[in-house]
Order: C-alpha cells, then sequence, then structure tokens
C-alpha cells in the first residue's frame, strides 16, 4: 500500500458498535481522506446513536495529522454526545498515542471485541 492511500473499508457493525478499520499510513498525505471518510459515520456517533470504534490494527504508522484527524473526530462524537474510541494499535500507534497523551483523552482497547463489549454496554 502506499503512503497516500487510507481505506475505511469494511465498515461493519458488531454488537451495535460501527467499526471502521483504516489500513496502511496515516500521515500527511492521507489524513484528509481519512477526515472525509468519518465525517458520514461522525453524524450518527450521537447521544441515542451507535458508538464508533476505529479498528486501528491495520495501521501501522500514524503521523500528527492523523492524531489531529482522531482528535476531531473524538470531541465531535463527544458533543453530540456520542460514544468514540480506538482498539487494536500497533506498536509503533501505541507509542505515539502514549506520548501524545491521547489513550488518556479518548477510550484505547486492547482488540475490537473488548472495545465492542465495552462501548454497547
Amino acid at each position: 500500500m502506499s503512503e497516500a492511500r487510507i481505506a475505511l473499508l469494511p465498515v461493519r457493525v458488531v454488537a451495535g458498535v460501527t467499526v471502521a478499520s483504516p489500513q496502511g499510513r496515516i500521515d500527511h498525505a492521507s489524513a484528509p481522506r481519512l477526515d472525509a471518510s468519518l465525517e458520514p459515520l461522525l453524524k450518527g456517533c450521537r447521544a441515542g446513536g451507535p458508538p464508533l470504534l476505529l479498528d486501528l490494527s491495520g495501521v501501522e504508522y500514524i503521523s500528527s495529522m492523523g492524531l489531529r484527524v482522531l482528535v476531531v473526530a473524538s470531541r465531535t462524537a463527544n458533543a453530540q454526545g456520542g460514544k468514540f474510541a480506538v482498539a487494536a494499535l500497533q506498536p509503533l500507534v501505541q507509542e505515539v498515542f502514549s506520548i501524545a497523551r491521547l489513550n488518556l483523552m479518548m477510550p484505547c482497547y486492547l482488540d475490537v471485541d473488548t472495545g465492542c463489549a465495552q462501548l454497547s454496554a
């Protein structure tokens, strides 16, 4: 996969939670596409709507631009009364999240099943 590509495929529903699975690198070139892909999913992520969980198991790199997209998505969901979280972070992505302290800003689950169980509770 080239550095400039990011895909949010597939999007599936697990235990009432919308799970989107970006793949590849989330960097300066691909972050705008991720942002555009998240926009319709975030419209439904509001009070009474399904929570949104990003399965990051297929993301091997995330830059500050990618982090910004996730922060904005989290804030948008929270402002609408929705639930937003991430799961299954690769070691490098987990390290970046920890350094940026995003693990304190949004729920980060070890795997998708745990995240779905917690968000649907």
